[in-house]
């Protein structure tokens, strides 16, 4: 399940997690951020329990997104002990996207 993270949620989902949290950055009005949607969802199942999978919209939570120097949409950032682990900015290759998480998944 793909959490919806915020700006007033961020610290305690994403920082505080025991586990490492994958963040969509993405907008509504973005077309590849749509694109990678099913990804993320797929991602958020195959990892459950051992990756967080949420999704930040930049433009309700600009504090966040300008914290991060998100500048570019999709943006994925997964965090791990609370710091930015490694990036993937733009509508990127799934398979990727799954070695990267299965590379922190224990």
């Amino acid at each position: 399940m793909v959490e919806i993270i915020t700006d007033a949620n961020f610290e305690e989902v994403v920082l505080k997690s025991e586990i490492p949290v994958l963040v969509d950055f993405y907008a509504d009005w973005c077309g590849p951020c749509k694109m990678m949607a099913p990804i993320v969802e797929e991602m958020s199942e195959k990892y459950a329990g051992k990756v967080k999978v949420g999704k930040l919209n930049v433009d309700g939570n600009m504090a966040t997104a300008r914290k991060y120097k998100v500048r570019s949409i999709p943006y994925m950032a997964l965090f791990k002990d609370g710091e930015v682990f490694k990036t993937v900015l733009g509508a990127g290759n799934p398979d990727a996207l799954d070695e990267m998480l299965a590379a922190v998944a224990e």
